[in-house]
Formats: structure tokens, sequence, C-alpha cells
């Protein structure tokens, strides 16, 4: 290992997104029908309508040789009017100054971990499984990650071990607690004692809650943002409004909070591009958030055919993915079972997500959904259990 590199991150395992899934293969698609479902995004692209208006804005408004709005401030107050109006409150509850904008939102949580924890001043906790970016990116900045597990039925925080975290005396101390609503890879939203869990959390500890599937699970704590300071919903455009190529991330948080975020964050971190198709999408946001229903539909369908299998436990889910796991408790053969059956799917043509001790399977459009449901038989007639 060349001497000027960190030590501690040799052993940090890296994101890794599937392998050949790229532009280049969507440009020339491999012979057989590969169907992304391994990432939860959006099966359905923008309408035609809204790409040639983008199209427009790109070659008129868009001048190249110059740097984007830093400030984000048209994107900001239209993002302010949708928080507002999707979690019915009145017009001036949230404004510019609560929102900070993100290269997705793995640039607010780096943001996020920057302001609290950076330089021995805090670790932070999750509850594994959840959503892996928390973790990596907070050992990529040298930062303690405490984990505490979740409950094996119904995977709800295990908030005995969560609150011991807290009270031991550690250095450096949590300071910061991420969690997902609802989560992922597990599917489920917070419950009401996880809600009480959070509430109950001294002011010294920044509360994250992930919002990354509000379009779909229409649950949201926006409206108690007011009674928390100590609390940032973080949300997407990757999901909902399709805009998974453009990276736009943003969080809702006291004004305070903000600010920091807005300091600590690269400047003109948002390509002209991206702040004008947010816009537009946000803009749209009637239109391009019809396929929600749709979607949750497909969600429903996935999980009855899924149901069928009496070997496997099919989850609930709030999110546009569902996630199953074997019932059978049978060690090393049960995650050998669970490989081969993702290896199959994958040499098929379904790409889906091993983890968190089962398949995380996101919801496709519907003739993705029957290939996905034909090609999972066929796997599981091979399977040995």
């Amino acid at each position: 290992m060349l001497p000027f590199l960190r030590n501690d991150l040799v052993e940090l395992a890296a994101y890794k997104p599937q392998l050949g899934i790229g532009v280049a293969s969507q440009i020339s698609p491999a012979p057989t029908q590969s169907d992304k479902l391994d990432t939860n995004e959006s099966p359905y692209d923008l309408p035609i309508a809204l790409k040639e208006k983008l199209a427009w804005t790109y070659k008129e408004l868009i001048k190249t040789n110059r740097y984007p709005d830093g400030g984000h401030s048209l994107l900001k107050q239209a993002i302010s009017e949708y928080i507002n109006e999707s979690a019915n409150l009145s017009s001036n509850v949230f404004v510019s100054n609560n929102i900070s904008l993100g290269n997705g939102s793995d640039e607010l949580i780096r943001s996020i971990l920057i302001s609290t924890c950076l330089g021995g001043n805090g670790s932070v906790l999750v509850a594994q499984p959840t959503f892996s970016m928390y973790g990596i990116l907070a050992q990529a900045l040298g930062i303690p990650v405490v984990s505490v597990p979740r409950n094996s039925e119904n995977f709800e925080i295990d908030l005995q071990a969560a609150s011991e975290a807290i009270a031991k005396t550690q250095k450096p101390p949590i300071r910061t607690v991420f969690v997902v609503h609802p989560n992922s890879p597990t599917a489920n939203c917070l419950t009401t004692a996880e809600l009480e869990w959070l509430r109950s959390l001294p002011q010294d500890i920044l509360v994250v809650i992930d919002e990354a599937y509000f379009e779909f699970s229409q649950n949201t704590l926006a409206s108690e943002l007011s009674q928390h300071p100590n609390w940032i919903i973080l949300r997407t455009f990757s999901k909902g409004f399709r805009l998974a190529a453009m990276r736009v991330g943003y969080s809702i948080s006291h004004p305070e909070v903000t600010a920091i975020l807005e300091k600590v964050r690269l400047p003109y971190n948002l390509p002209s591009f991206s702040i004008a198709a947010a816009l537009i999408a946000i803009q749209n946001r009637s239109l391009l958030l019809e396929c929600v229903s749709q979607t949750n539909n497909e969600r429903l369908k996935l999980i009855k055919n899924l149901s069928q299998y009496s070997e496997f436990e099919i989850f609930e889910s709030a999110a546009n993915f569902v996630f199953l796991r074997l019932k059978t408790q049978l060690g090393e053969e049960k995650n050998t079972a669970l490989t081969n059956l993702h290896k199959e799917l994958k040499s098929s043509g379904t790409l889906i997500r091993l983890t968190g001790g089962g398949l995380r399977i996101t919801v496709g459009s519907p003739s993705e959904n029957v290939r996905t449901l034909e090609r999972f038989q066929k796997a599981y007639n091979n399977l040995e259990l």
C-alpha cells in the first residue's frame, strides 16, 4: 500500500453498482432482455414532451460556459411549495432557507456527517440492515459507526440496544442517528414506538429521517420538523420523480442546520442541466407522479404472486420495491440458496439485489414484472430446499 494512503480505507467496502448496465449497455443492449430491478429506480422515463422541453431549455437558456446557479434559488422555492402542499401545510411553513440541495442524497449525507461528527466530534448510529451509504460515507470520513440490530420478525429497530448505545459513555459520543422511512431494503415504515423514541432523543443528537420513498408511501414527518430543530428530512428526485440520472436530492431542516449544510457543500454542486430537469419535474409533478399509483398496484401484484412460494416470506412494502427471504432456517444452505436464486435471475436477465439476508426486488413496469415472475418460477424450480 502506498504510504500516504489511509490504512483504515483498505478494508472499507465501497458501494458497488451492478456492472454493465450503464449508458453503453442502454445504447447497445445485450441480446437477452435485461430488467434492471436492483436499484429502486422508476421504470418510467420522462414523457417525451418534458424531454423536449428540457432539450429546449438546454439549447436556449443554459450557457455551458457559465457556472450553474450556486444558490439554487428557483428550485428551492419550488421544492418548498411542494413540501408544504404534500404535507398539507400552509404555504409559508417551509421556505427556501429550510432547503439544501445535494448531488443526490449521498452528498447531503456527507455534508451532515461533516457538520456533526468530523474531527472526532461524534459517531453515528444505524440499525442494520439499512441503506449502506450511511456507514460507507462515515467510514470514508474516519467517523465511527455504531450498529444496532433490528427485530428479525418485523425489522423494527432494537430500541433498547439503540438507547443503551446512546447512553453508553463513549468517545466520541453518538451525534447523528440515521433512519429510513420506509427502510431499505426491508420496506417497512417507522412504527409508533420508533417514532416516540426519535421524539425522545436529546437535542444534542441530530436525527436524520430519510424519506427517499415518500412519493410511494405518502408517510412524512415534515409537519413535526418545527417542533424538533434536531431533525432533518432527506428526499430525492431519483425515485418518484424519475430523475435518477440527474442526481438531485434535498434536505428539509431548521434554518440553522440548513445554513451549516450550505457552508460545507461544494460550490456549484448541481449542474445546470440537473437543476433545469428538477425544476421542470416539480412544476409538472401532477403528470409525473401519476405513475406512482401504477407502481403501487404492480407492487401488490408482485407480493401476491410471490406469496405462493411457501418457503419464502414476503413482507409488506410502503416503497417501490419488495423484500423477501427464506423462512427455513438452513444456516449456510439458506445463504447458498438465495445466492443461487440471485445468480440465476441475473443470468436470465433480471437484476435484483441480494442484501439484508434476503432479496430486494424493485417494482418494474408491468411487462418487467411479468418476466420477473416467470424467471423467478424457473429459478425456484432449480433450487434445492
